[in-house]
């Protein structure tokens, strides 16, 4: 098992059909233990039922800075140290450029940037005690290629953000033996796409894929499984395209 007796803590991982809660049941079978963080505390909790009695869920937004760091010391307080942290929570909004509107542009921000900030800062000092800790973040194939199907442009300049912030965490953290990488999923059926999707649209955007299927959830909680363990062990600042070449640079 690639993460025996590993502590993970996974942000918005309560959806029963999203890349959180795939990757929380991918990181239990190779035998971490998993703290599942959302809005909602019963959601949270019912997800970490899902992997077994000694997980947990906790409420958490990531937008408020005293929420990440009393579900993290509440995780700390349960198991007593913080070995990996998946910046997975977002959200998306079709909007064109001239629709997006000052509230629009703070929320997508707010959750898909300032929210990895946040719970970033507060495993840091845990993992820095400890000099070591995985930092893996969801950015998206939106941030490459100037939008997606379902993103707007903010929904870009967010998840390119993440990219930067995350490459700027890796370069700093490092002398303290903390990774920090990201993972850009093309298009993934998830909660987010599930029911946005039409059988037209999947044959029309699989013609644009090379590998001739679209994303599944498990081929992210792949990647994520990759930088968590030690198999990334000399692996910082990188980013993971998950898109069956629907973008190859």
């Amino acid at each position: 098992m690639l993460l025996r007796d590993k502590v993970a803590v996974i942000s918005g991982g309560a959806g029963p059909r999203g890349i959180g809660l795939g990757t929380a049941h991918l990181f239990a079978e190779h035998g971490a233990c998993v703290a599942i963080l959302d809005l909602d505390e019963g959601a949270s909790v019912r997800a970490a039922e899902t992997l077994g009695a000694r997980h947990i869920g906790l409420a958490c937004d990531v937008t408020r800075k005293e929420d990440c760091q009393h579900a993290v010391a509440e995780l700390v307080r349960r198991f007593g140290k913080v070995d990996i942290l998946i910046n997975n929570a977002g959200i998306t909004q079709p909007r064109k450029l001239m629709e997006i509107e000052p509230a629009d542009y703070d929320s997508v921000l707010n959750v898909n940037l300032r929210g990895i900030l946040y719970l970033s800062q507060a495993v840091i000092p845990h993992m820095r005690a400890q000099r070591s800790g995985s930092i893996a973040c969801t950015s998206s194939i939106s941030a490459q290629r100037g939008g997606g199907i379902f993103g707007g442009p903010h929904y870009s300049a967010s998840k390119a953000g993440v990219l930067g912030l995350a490459k700027s965490m890796a370069r700093e953290l490092a002398p303290d033996g903390i990774r920090v990488n990201c993972v850009t999923p093309g298009l993934i059926q998830t909660d987010i796409t599930g029911d946005k999707l039409t059988e037209a649209m999947k044959v029309e955007i699989t013609r644009s894929i090379p590998l001739g299927r679209l994303g599944r959830v498990e081929d992210v909680a792949g990647a994520f499984l990759f930088l968590a363990s030690d198999l990334s062990a000399y692996v910082t600042g990188a980013v993971i395209d998950v898109n069956g070449g629907m973008l190859i640079h």
